[in-house]
């Protein structure tokens, strides 16, 4: 009988010798870390790059978009002027380019060719004149001045006929090849002004360039959108990275092109394989974390960023991401 209460007493002796022995054994074994980090994405935004009034907005928050779909229009009458404007400059340049490539009208040729028979009649008429005073004047019956005068009046009228002729021959020629060369360089110039005016009213209607989900619409119908302001924000979710802060001690685990397992508690306990695809080349992006006073400094932490290896479905912007 008392070799059974000397077992009853040791029994629980030994129980809890033992649970305190198998408690101090764990408290000194090394604890398991905890890393946690958040999912980010690649996010654009959807501007106007002409001032105007937000005409019409088509998508709201949560509709997908692709890539071409039209996403806002802009109404801007000021650019409408600014078309007619630059389109009636062009027909101007064109116009005169017509002007210069026909030359003179056919009136115009025909009134240069009448001066050029009217001064060549008279340089004949003064011709035989200057003839009949010159015998007179070897007759003796005329004065030299008179002569000379009647002599001056003929060579007057042959340099009014050259005139005339080649005034009569630019008509008919038209403008010189410089000139026409400019008329079309100058049709070259309105035609550039309204090119770039319709890129501008092309510009009033805002498609997207790339694919993803709206997350923000900052302006409405009827607000004014300047120059560059995003209206739309979209976010592509299937361009998704998680981004950790890793302490600098432990970032020899996290190598560009490694691959670690991590939880995402929001959709469940599913484990997820990443692959390292960046990590920051300056500490000083990250934050300070301080050490035991036995190792005597700071340790700071460096940005990583980890893309998944197969696509998450579910994947949030903002979901936390847990690494043992």
């Amino acid at each position: 009988m008392s070799k059974l209460k000397a077992i009853a007493v040791a029994v629980p002796v030994i129980a809890v010798v033992g649970w305190l022995g198998y408690t101090f054994w764990q408290a000194y074994q090394p604890q398991p870390e905890r890393m946690q980090g958040q999912i980010e994405a690649q996010q654009y935004n959807i501007a106007s790059k002409v001032p105007g009034r937000i005409d019409k907005v088509l998508v709201r928050k949560g509709d997908e978009v692709q890539p071409g779909q039209l996403i806002f229009t802009i109404l801007s009458p000021e650019i409408d002027a600014k078309l007619e404007q630059a389109q009636a400059g062009e027909q101007a340049a064109g116009a005169l380019a017509q002007e210069a490539e026909k030359g003179a009208r056919i009136q115009q040729i025909a009134a240069a060719k009448d001066q050029w028979g009217k001064a060549k009649a008279a340089a004949a008429l003064m011709q035989k004149t200057y003839v009949r005073i010159n015998n007179l004047y070897k007759d003796g019956v005329l004065a030299e001045q008179k002569r000379d005068e009647v002599y001056t009046q003929w060579q007057a009228a042959q340099f009014t006929e050259s005139a005339a002729f080649q005034m009569y021959q630019m008509a008919t020629e038209g403008a010189r090849a410089e000139t026409k060369r400019a008329a079309q360089e100058k049709v070259k110039m309105a035609a550039g002004a309204v090119a770039e005016v319709q890129a501008y009213v092309a510009d009033t209607k805002v498609s997207s360039w790339h694919k993803g989900e709206v997350s923000q619409v900052l302006l409405h119908d009827g607000e004014l959108a300047p120059q560059g302001f995003p209206v739309v924000n979209i976010i592509d979710i299937s361009d998704a990275w998680a981004v950790f802060n890793v302490r600098e001690d432990k970032l020899k685990d996290y190598q560009e092109g490694k691959t670690f397992k991590v939880t995402i508690p929001a959709l469940g306990d599913k484990s997820y394989q990443l692959k390292v695809t960046h990590v920051a080349v300056m500490g000083d992006f990250a934050t300070w974390r301080a050490t035991d006073t036995a190792k005597g400094f700071d340790m700071r932490t460096f940005e990583v960023e980890a893309r998944p290896t197969q696509p998450i479905d579910g994947l949030r912007v903002g979901m936390s991401v847990i690494v043992e």
